[in-house]
């Protein structure tokens, strides 16, 4: 799924772009201009509500940190539960967790052993989708609590990076919508 002309126009006019950052060489993709326009993010959050209603979504997860931002008002609008996925270390109590590799090493991310209940169709909300490893380990978690995942969505997806490639396997069939490929 592509953004309509107009809601494209909208949000790619309210994101920025931050030269060598957090690196040299690396175009940052700054959001928070966006979030700072009501209507755009309110826009943006009308988008993510249709998916979740489209996809008959249980529950949205969240993926650390700019995820949070954008799936919390989704699952208010949407009247459906939300989830944080963390970097591992972060949450209280009985967590599960999954280690994913990165260029250079791995991670793990974690969220609550009973924050899904099976049969729960789960949709993933994030900001970008680069390389995919952080979606492609909360499909993991997802599936191994039990809970179905109804797709993956994201405000921006950096294609050059091949993350969608990365995150085919992994979603076994269910969609990954990008309102913005660049």
């Amino acid at each position: 799924m592509s953004a309509p002309a107009a809601l494209r126009e909208l949000l790619l006019g309210r994101i920025t772009d931050v030269p060598d950052h957090p690196q040299p060489g690396v175009v940052f993709k700054d959001i928070t201009p966006l979030l700072a326009d009501p209507v755009a993010f309110g826009a943006l959050t009308d988008a993510f509500v249709d998916l979740c209603a489209r996809h008959r979504v249980d529950k949205v997860v969240g993926l650390e940190a700019r995820g949070f931002i954008l799936a919390a008002p989704v699952a208010v609008r949407a009247a459906v539960g939300f989830v944080p996925v963390r970097k591992a270390g972060k949450l209280p109590g009985e967590t599960l967790g999954q280690t994913y590799e990165l260029e250079y090493g791995s991670a793990e991310i974690e969220l609550h052993a009973d924050a899904l209940a099976p049969g729960d169709r789960v949709l993933v909300i994030d900001d970008v989708l680069a390389t995919g490893g952080t979606a492609e380990a909360s499909l993991q978690l997802i599936r191994r609590a039990g809970a179905e995942v109804a797709g993956v969505a994201v405000l921006l997806e950096l294609g050059f990076l091949a993350g969608r490639q990365r995150l085919e396997p992994g979603l076994k069939g269910a969609p990954l919508e990008a309102l913005i490929t660049l």
